[in-house]
């Protein structure tokens, strides 16, 4: 047994110096070169339907870090695997550790941007852990021969034993220095390059300028100031994060570019200087992400500044026929949105600048994202945007559509109940039931609340800025001792009031009615 634990740490250190090995060639090539978050963004981008909404079920928005704890141990088990095959089947260790790089290799030369070498840190990784694999199983083999030698004179014994002890020292050495070594200088090289990708101290240089259209103050009465209730505002380090970025993207603003392409009768390009430049509004709105269950909290609500994006595209004066502007990020990514969706004069459809009177911050866009009102973000939340192109929805596709949603995806209206929350005493009386709705560019009409099979009553709706976000509301309960069943629905200011029917995310958006049960003392 102790002969294959041995063979599978050889494994593990080769596997090791593989990516170490291109996490420090990637110091100089680009961080973007790292076939470490390179392969988790692949296997993002294969999931099929379903799986993407699983893992945020289960995780929310640690999901990052859920794949990448996922791929490492896939990633150790293959390792440990290809030193077992090498010390008992050599070459097939070998093998298996060049076709693992080789995916590697593949991630990183299909990634957005990628150039010819992109690829060359890890096969240069992959050719060096191969070669340590190949001399680790040797001298394991070297070690186990000597130890299983039995001299003939018992005078020789002293000799065999020192010759067992020599290879043993060669190969635990070899193992340990190779071990060792990838783990500093992995951790070293990875630090370097996110060091070298951070933004942050230029991002916080960055002073905006004020809004030509600023937004009206949130009015007094938006927040009803119930302990447990989401404010009507979200802070920048509690709004969600969902995208299919493993790597937050590192973009200078003062090299940012936008282009606007395709059919259109002038090509546009705007940089950071161009666009600052241009009268800013500030509107509060609210981003929900498609993926968000009944009840989810990935949704939040922010006052953001930009330029509205029908500027730009009446300067550049699409063709007949363009029915779409693809999005595109500096990743890859991309989203299909109406084009007569941003081109309408009465919604929200910006080129976000700032996010609650700050720079974006760099997880969720910096420098420039793009805000729609009204749509789900997989079909008009770009972050990190450095494209909009004029297409039409037969001739292309969003990131997301091809993988089973909707190509349109306008906001569902919906609402949820914050409070109280999830196994908290209650004591009989007068109880708040509070929450949030929502119906982005359509606003809310009222709120209902229900108590087991009781009448629907209506909540008392907080003030908002506006229909493009969400509002508070509340409502007083007379709470008897006993387990109950609360319900909730909103009716928008269309009339229409959201179903009782329950349907998962994929492929247009949750619905259903939040449903909570509650322990009265």
């Amino acid at each position: 047994m102790r002969w294959k634990l041995w063979a599978a740490a050889a494994g593990l250190a080769s596997a090791a110096a593989v990516l170490a090995i291109a996490e420090v060639i990637a110091v100089f090539a680009g961080a973007s070169t790292s076939p470490l978050f390179a392969v988790g963004s692949l296997v993002i981008d294969l999931a099929p339907p379903g799986v993407k909404d699983l893992v945020i079920q289960l995780f929310g928005t640690g999901d990052k870090a859920a794949l990448l704890t996922i791929l490492g141990v896939v990633v150790a088990v293959l390792a440990a695997l290809a030193g077992l095959l090498e010390w008992r089947r050599t070459p097939f260790g070998v093998a298996l550790l060049v076709l693992v790089s080789g995916v590697a290799v593949l991630a990183v030369t299909t990634r957005s941007g990628a150039g010819p070498l992109s690829g060359l840190p890890t096969v240069v990784g992959m050719i060096a852990g191969a070669l340590l694999l190949r001399m680790l199983a040797q001298r394991l083999r070297a070690w186990q021969a000597s130890t299983a030698r039995t001299p003939a004179p018992a005078a020789a014994a002293p000799t065999a034993q020192a010759a067992g002890r020599v290879d043993r020292r060669r190969f635990l050495v070899a193992t340990g220095v190779t071990a060792v070594g990838a783990v500093v200088a992995g951790v070293v090289a990875r630090s370097m390059n996110a060091a070298a990708s951070a933004v942050t101290a230029a991002r916080e240089a960055i002073t905006l300028p004020a809004a030509a259209t600023p937004a009206p103050a949130a009015p007094a009465g938006a927040e009803l100031g119930l302990d447990g209730l989401a404010s009507y505002i979200t802070p920048n380090d509690e709004f969600y994060r969902i995208d299919t970025a493993l790597q937050v993207p590192s973009v200078d603003a003062s090299t940012w570019s936008l282009k606007i392409t395709g059919m259109v009768e002038e090509e546009i390009e705007l940089s950071w200087n161009d666009l600052v430049a241009l009268p800013l509004e500030e509107h509060p709105v609210t981003l929900a992400c498609v993926s968000n269950e009944v009840g989810g909290g990935l949704i939040g609500n922010a006052l953001w500044l930009g330029y509205p994006i029908r500027e730009l595209l009446a300067r550049a004066k699409p063709l007949p026929g363009a029915d779409m502007v693809l999005s595109r990020s500096i990743d890859g990514f991309t989203a299909g949105t109406p084009l007569e969706v941003l081109q309408d004069p009465d919604r929200v459809g910006i080129l976000a600048v700032g996010m609650n009177g700050e720079p974006l911050p760099v997880e969720h866009g910096f420098p420039v994202r793009v805000v729609v009102a009204g749509l789900y973000g997989y079909v008009s939340a770009t972050k990190w945007v450095t494209e909009l192109q004029l297409t039409t929805f037969d001739e292309s596709e969003g990131y997301w559509t091809p993988r089973g949603w909707s190509a349109l995806g306008p906001v569902k209206t919906e609402s949820r109940i914050d409070v109280p929350r999830v196994g908290a005493s209650i004591v009989a009386g007068t109880v708040p039931i509070a929450g949030v709705a929502w119906a982005q560019h359509t606003g809310i009409e009222k709120v209902e609340v229900r108590v087991d099979d009781g009448p629907w009553a209506d909540a008392r709706l907080a003030d908002t800025a506006g229909i493009d976000t969400w509002v508070q509301w509340v409502y007083e309960w007379d709470a008897t001792p006993g387990d109950h069943t609360v319900s909730v629905r909103a009716t928008d200011r269309s009339g229409y009031t959201q179903t009782s029917d329950e349907a998962p995310p994929a492929p247009d958006g949750a619905s259903g009615w939040h449903t909570r049960t509650l322990t009265v003392a």
